[in-house]
């Protein structure tokens, strides 16, 4: 169950992302949940094998086409057709966490060999963000050691600018 809701949520999530939509999204997800909540009946009806597909998919569309963006309410209708309307709650639950993810701040340790202007920083912190599609801080330290260049540490991932490293490819290369 938990890996079929996490399914669509990623597919209803990977739209809300290509619109930009996430929290709009998420909202219209939200009411749907308090309208299938304050009436219960509204769900087993939806998911009643004696109505016609074509009913609860139309009845899907006059419900909920002036509260929702018609990716959720297309997605709503996919979960009828498929037989999957009871795991709307779970799969609000999952892409609330993928929202979460994303909107999250991670930090990125940056050494570098001299201290990096404003505008070093500023433009590397817009390269991490669009490298992880999240906010990022930059928690700048320097290296002297490194000689040039930059270490970055981010989501357990180290991506190794500096010359330090060059350097110590051209030696290894030089001696083989």
């Amino acid at each position: 169950m938990a890996q079929i809701s996490k399914e669509y949520a990623e597919a209803l999530f990977a739209l809300a992302c290509e619109e930009g939509k996430e929290t709009e999204f998420l909202t219209a997800l939200e009411e749907i949940g308090r309208i299938f909540e304050d009436q219960p009946d509204y769900a087993e009806l939806l998911a009643a094998p004696g109505i016609s597909l074509g009913e609860r998919l139309a009845a899907v569309e006059a419900a909920f086409a002036e509260i929702a963006p018609e990716y959720v309410v297309s997605w709503l209708q996919l979960l009828c057709e498929k037989g999957r309307i009871g795991y709307f709650p779970t799969c609000v639950k999952e892409y609330r966490a993928l929202l979460a993810a994303k909107e999250a701040v991670i930090t990125a340790r940056v050494s570098s060999a001299v201290p990096l202007t404003e505008e070093e920083a500023k433009a590397l912190k817009q390269k991490l963000e669009k490298i992880s599609g999240q906010t990022v801080l930059l928690d700048r330290t320097v290296d002297p050691s490194l000689m040039g260049g930059v270490v970055v540490e981010m989501n357990g991932r180290v991506m190794d600018g500096s010359l330090r490293r060059r350097l110590r490819a051209v030696k290894e290369v030089m001696e083989q």
